[in-house]
């Protein structure tokens, strides 16, 4: 039985981690984040634990963000009458309360790592200087990585770099202007980089649940591309982005699972593969007992569509489908497919499993990577899974890799290539003719990761991030609306829909019509 130790108001739990976990409880609710808690080292991590947690919420990684926010673009589309005329159709309001929603938890976040770290350097807790160093590793990791997931979502937004507390908080604290998107960029790296420095390598803290060296040096290399990349077009920092992947490789210590199938069913299974996952979120229990707010939604809402509430397999509402440019991107010989694609669907009474034809339109198939038949915690909720999320696996950092050689001026296209083939010698059967790919071409080479990124990293959340960075958001978007087939399933509307509706601006949300009531200093985004 798991233990841990939580502060619930004036009383103190005596609790503590285990198996490697950080996210074990709803943190949120279960720890007062007050700096006058913050005294012991138990304190200590119990805010760490409370700024994880902050993850899991339902605004963020909890739910919202698992196909209900439009991220997955090209690649697959909402299927969910309950999100008609939102965000999720790409039909987005500076009133969206989705919108607000991840804003105002993604500032929740930053604020709990700020308290953590104006507590952590205190000389009269008693801890030794690595705990301390680790501790204050993580939350510089979680402050920049919130300020991350608002920075590439809404461009410029306000830094907070320190602590608002609510008993203290007044007018003039909540007024602080945008910063620019460069800047935004170079204080998440400022964070990352001490971050790196402070903490645990990762063969020390062997989960991908917890920040280590590897988890900074390749959220480092995603944000150096990121500023690479379009609106901002630093350009210097491909080179950056090539540094700190290698320094991922270097440490000698991820590998590829040798399955791809089986990196999902580890998620499912709370097996940790910190080889594979450098950085996930984490997700536990089924909604009962004292685990009762621990559990996600990773395959409930993002899975197969399976409606019943039957322990066997487990309810699923299928809201994220895929598209034919998705679907055909993957040759004969890739197993990456069909795991990615389920290739089948729960129909019938009583349901049972059968397999699309091959007429079937390819809009109708159903995300199948987090399959909520691969859990093996029982009884099945209806309303939460123990499934884990990926942020960041070793696939993704050798991919990432590739195209920072392939940008950088005298990049090593040869060592790019040999990136890209790392990945797809894992996902493509022995003796097909094109398992490794030979061209060292910058053109080819550049089309090859863009195409190679929505095979190996569909439904992971970053697709429509990548499409923005490369300056093809609008086209791309564009080109599969003309894809999607005339007709009046309820899908094939969901899926005309959500093209049709995407436009130009569409490549920032809108900011939040609320935060601009209580910060007079936040100016809109263009086009909102």
């Amino acid at each position: 039985m798991r233990k841990f130790k939580i502060y619930i108001l004036l009383l103190i739990a005596s609790l503590s981690f285990a198996c490697s976990k950080v996210l074990d409880i709803d943190a949120g609710k279960h720890i007062i984040l007050e700096e006058d808690y913050y005294k012991t080292e138990e304190q200590l991590k119990a805010a760490l634990r409370g700024t994880y947690s902050t993850l899991a919420e339902g605004n963020l990684y909890g739910g919202n963000m698992l196909g209900r926010m439009g991220l997955e673009a090209d690649e697959g589309y909402e299927s969910y009458s309950s999100d008609l005329n939102t965000v999720g159709d790409y039909n987005v309001y500076a009133t969206d309360s989705k919108i607000l929603g991840y804003y105002r938890m993604s500032y929740r976040g930053v604020n709990r790592a700020n308290l953590l770290l104006e507590s952590v350097d205190d000389p009269a807790i008693k801890i030794s200087e690595k705990e301390r160093n680790h501790i204050k590793g993580q939350a510089l990791f979680l402050r920049g990585y919130f300020h991350f997931m608002l920075a590439n979502k809404f461009g410029g937004i306000p830094l907070m770099l320190k602590a608002t507390r609510p008993n203290a908080v007044k007018t003039e604290d909540l007024q602080v202007p945008r910063a620019s998107l460069k800047n935004v960029y170079l204080s998440i790296i400022a964070d990352l980089e001490t971050a790196a420095d402070l903490l645990k390598p990762m063969a020390e803290v062997n989960t991908g649940t917890q920040a280590s060296k590897s988890a900074a040096w390749a959220m480092l290399t995603r944000v150096c591309l990121y500023m690479a990349g379009q609106p901002v077009n630093e350009t210097s920092k491909y080179a950056e982005a090539a540094k700190w992947a290698k320094k991922v490789k270097d440490e000698n210590y991820h590998e590829l699972n040798p399955s791809y199938e089986r990196v999902f069913v580890n998620y499912a299974t709370d097996v940790m593969d910190a080889k594979e996952s450098i950085f996930e979120v984490d997700f536990y229990g089924n909604g009962t007992g004292i685990f009762a707010t621990t559990g996600g939604s990773v395959g409930r809402l993002n899975g197969i569509q399976y409606p019943l509430d039957e322990s066997n397999i487990g309810y699923s509402n299928g809201i994220l489908r895929s598209t034919s440019y998705l679907f055909n991107l993957y040759k004969t010989g890739d197993t990456r497919r069909d795991w990615t694609i389920a290739p089948y669907q729960y129909t019938g009474t009583p349901r049972v499993k059968v397999n699309w034809t091959p007429q079937t339109t390819t809009f109708a198939r159903f995300c199948g990577k987090f399959r909520r038949e691969s859990e093996t915690l029982l009884p099945k909720s209806s309303v939460y899974t123990p499934q884990n999320y990926p942020i960041m696996r070793y696939s993704d950092v050798l991919l990432m890799y590739a195209e920072a050689l392939n940008e950088m001026p005298g990049g090593d296209k040869d060592l790019a290539k040999e990136q890209i083939n790392i990945v797809r010698r894992r996902a493509i059967l022995d003796g097909t003719t094109d398992r490794e790919i030979t061209t060292t071409d910058y053109t080819a080479l550049k089309e090859i990761i863009i195409e190679e990124r929505a095979r190996e990293l569909c439904f992971e959340g970053l697709r429509k991030n990548d499409l923005v960075r490369w300056g093809i958001f609008t086209t791309s978007m564009q080109y599969l609306s003309g894809l999607v087939p005339v007709g009046t399933t309820s899908y094939i509307v969901a899926a005309r829909t959500y093209y049709a509706n995407a436009k130009a601006r569409d490549v920032l949300w809108p900011i939040p019509t609320y935060e601009m009531t209580v910060n007079r200093l936040l100016t809109q985004n263009v086009g909102w």
